[in-house]
Order: C-alpha cells, then sequence, then structure tokens
C-alpha cells in the first residue's frame, strides 16, 4: 500500500436493515460455511442499566441470515459495550450467538438464529446485563465460564449451566471494570479476574489491588487493561491500565505493584503493538478522551514510560493496530483513517459521506491471516469491510472474525 492509492474503496459495505442494525458489531463464521459473517445488536438502556434486545447476523453479500428480539426496539448507538458475544459455548466446532437479556443470558445459534437455551440471572433487579466475558476459571482447558456484571457494582460467575461458582459485590470494596479482563496470571491453567481496582482469583477470592492510594481508587474505575509483557513469574508481567475518574493511565506488575504512571489526562482504551521503529519492545497506545471536538489526542508511550509521540485527530476514541505495511511495524485505525504512529496519514478510507463512523475492528475477515478491517457507523445503518492490500506477512494464528470476548475498550 502506498500513499498514491487514497482513498481506498471497502472491499464489502454491508447495509443493515433499519430495524436491525446497530453500531456494536462482530465478525465470525456463525453458519460453518467457511466464510464470516456479521452479527449486530442493540440494546435497551434504562437509567444506565442495560439489556441487549435486538440482533441479527448478515452475510457477506448483505443477506440478512437471521434476527432475534424486537425490530427496532432499543438504540443503536454505542455508549458501551453491548453484552452480545460470539463463542463456541458448548464446544461443538459451531459458534453461538449468547446475549444478556434484562433477566437471561440467551444462547442462540449462529446458523439459524434459533434460541438453544435460556439461562436465568442471579438478582435480575441489580441490572446483570452490561457485557459478557468467558473464562476458564476451573481449568477445563477451554472458556466454558461466564461473567455477567452491573454497570459498576457486581460481578457473578456462572458456569454453561448457569450455576453460580462465585459472586462479588463492589469487589475490594471498589467499582468493576468495564469489562472484567481475564489472564491465567500463575500458568496454572485457570483464569484470575482483574475486576477493577482488585484481581480476583479463580474462586472469587481477593489476591491483591492495584498499587494505588485509596482515595484515587475510589475516585473512579478500570476502564481497560491489556497484557505488556508475559512471563513465568508475576513479578516480572507488566500491564498497562487505564483508571477512567482518577485521570491516570499506568503500568504495573502481576502482583499489582504500580511501576509508573501518568496522571491528570482522561486515558481511556489501549493497545499494545509496535508502532515506533527503533524501539525493541511494544509500546503503549492510548486514546485521551474528552478533548475539544476535533482535537482528539492518540498519545504512545513505552514501556518505562516515557511519551514517544502523540498526535490528534477528529475523535480518537476507537482505535486499533495494523499491520498494512512492510517493515514489521504496525500502524493506527482510527475512524475512516490509518495513521503512522506520529500522525501521518498512511490511507484513507472510502465510506459514504453520511455514515458517520464508530467502532474500528482489526481481524481477519477471509481466512488468511492477514489484518482486515472492520468499521461499523454510528446509528447501525452499515458496515464497512476492507481488505489487507497483502504486503506483509500472514498471522497463521490470526482467528477468523473478532473472537471472544471483544470490547470497545
Amino acid at each position: 500500500m502506498t500513499d498514491a492509492i487514497l482513498p481506498i474503496e471497502p472491499w464489502k459495505r454491508i447495509a443493515f436493515n433499519p430495524f436491525f442494525g446497530g453500531a456494536w458489531v462482530v465478525a465470525g463464521d456463525v453458519d460453518g460455511d467457511g466464510e464470516v459473517e456479521i452479527v449486530t445488536a442493540r440494546n435497551i438502556d434504562a437509567n444506565d442499566v442495560h439489556s441487549t434486545c435486538t440482533v441479527a447476523a448478515y452475510k457477506l453479500n448483505g443477506e440478512q441470515l437471521w434476527f432475534w428480539g424486537g425490530p427496532g426496539a432499543g438504540r443503536a448507538e454505542l455508549h458501551h459495550d453491548v453484552a452480545c458475544q460470539l463463542h463456541d459455548w458448548d464446544g461443538d466446532g459451531r459458534l453461538e450467538v449468547v446475549v444478556a437479556e434484562a433477566r437471561q443470558l440467551v444462547v442462540i445459534e449462529g446458523a439459524t438464529g434459533y434460541e438453544l437455551r435460556r439461562l436465568a440471572l442471579p438478582n435480575p433487579w441489580a441490572g446483570l446485563s452490561d457485557c459478557l466475558t468467558f473464562c476458564d476459571l476451573r481449568g477445563i482447558g477451554r472458556p466454558t465460564d461466564v461473567l455477567v456484571k452491573s454497570r459498576y457494582t457486581q460481578i457473578y460467575a456462572l458456569d454453561q449451566d448457569g450455576n453460580i461458582l462465585w459472586f462479588s459485590n463492589h469487589p475490594g470494596g471498589y467499582r468493576t471494570a468495564h469489562q472484567p479482563w481475564v489472564c491465567d496470571l500463575d500458568h496454572d491453567g485457570c483464569d484470575e479476574v482483574l475486576a477493577g481496582a482488585v484481581l480476583l482469583n479463580p474462586d472469587g477470592s481477593e489476591r491483591w489491588r492495584i498499587g494505588l492510594p485509596d482515595e484515587v481508587l475510589k475516585q473512579g474505575h478500570l476502564d481497560c487493561c491489556r497484557l505488556l509483557r508475559d512471563a513465568e513469574r508475576p513479578e516480572d508481567m507488566r500491564f498497562a491500565f487505564t483508571y477512567c475518574g482518577s485521570l491516570l493511565l499506568g503500568v504495573m506488575d502481576g502482583t499489582g505493584r504500580v511501576l509508573w504512571k501518568k496522571e491528570n489526562e482522561h486515558f481511556e482504551s489501549i493497545d499494545i503493538a509496535h508502532v515506533i521503529p527503533g524501539e525493541q519492545d511494544p509500546q503503549i497506545v492510548v486514546d485521551i478522551d474528552k478533548a475539544a471536538p476535533g482535537k482528539s489526542p492518540l498519545a504512545v508511550f513505552s514501556e518505562d514510560g516515557r511519551e514517544l509521540s502523540r498526535f490528534y485527530t477528529r475523535n480518537s476514541r476507537s482505535h486499533r493496530p495494523i499491520r498494512w505495511r512492510a517493515g514489521g511495524i504496525a500502524d493506527i485505525a482510527v475512524g475512516g483513517k490509518i495513521f503512522s504512529a506520529t500522525g501521518e496519514m498512511v490511507a484513507e478510507l472510502a465510506t459514504n459521506r453520511s455514515d458517520q463512523l464508530a467502532a474500528v475492528t482489526v481481524c481477519d475477515l477471509t481466512g488468511d491471516g492477514y489484518d482486515d478491517l472492520l468499521i461499523s457507523t454510528g446509528y447501525g445503518t452499515a458496515a464497512y469491510l476492507y481488505r489487507n492490500p497483502r504486503v506483509v506477512q500472514p498471522d497463521p494464528e490470526l482467528p477468523l472474525g473478532s473472537g471472544v470476548n471483544y470490547t470497545l475498550y
């Protein structure tokens, strides 16, 4: 790809039925034909309590494969994660679509939209439908357990049959994260859960608290956490995290010890990627929200906390690293453009002028191991798909579609 071929036309533009389209979009081979389908969802919001109400699956030729829920119900716009995930929960080799209604988890057959089963959620009045996180808490070898949560207070861990494994209310005495982040910290085959300010053991007991003052942790909630460096020992691991309300970006080890922090800016979502030439370790790419219109920052930090770059876009809130140029360095997809880490526009992506863009997802859309690009529109009108120009080496381990536990954060 070169600067001379701007703008890049989409490989596909999938127009959604206006009654069955949302800005929340995930991708996967739901009907088993070897090709990805696009699944979009809408949700209902009642005083910041959410429930998924409408889901539809589309083929790449634009055909609506099926729909579930109420036509036109809820809202198409994005304000947070929507509780709709693609996952082979029963391990039969076929994807299910799993959603959280107001009082139940609903498991939908990916190929047909048929309801396979419903699992009653505990404490339904608590609004346990904010998002879904699949994990392996019992060492089974695959993510057969699921975390369901209310907006900022409660987390329940459930098994495949809906049995409660454990429950946590204000984990450690603090608010929950936007999406609980799971990681097998001690490499014993069972996932730990970063629930917010505290890390929970697989049985739900508290292991440690993030090493920040109590007043800082109570000012907000964990927005995002990403693995920056893996290691055998937790103390040698590195995690980058942002803390909303406390205006904080930091790096901690696997014991919760904070190694450095940057404060006084509204840091939100994190990407980990090699985006700066000459740097040995991956960098931290983070957006800074609540900025003046048209002056939305993206900043790049080293593992040791050096700010390597900062540039501004119209809206930097949704961003992903993408490998579309030779040389081993990733660029950053933001809205309808691709930038280098220093803010040079590498490519512009052609879209309809009437389509306001929303979430950017980088994933394999064709099964060939290349980073492709999927962009949803703000009012759930369409999804844009762009194919990798294939001047880089493919990654044979890259899964088809957006994967499990997709998140805006």
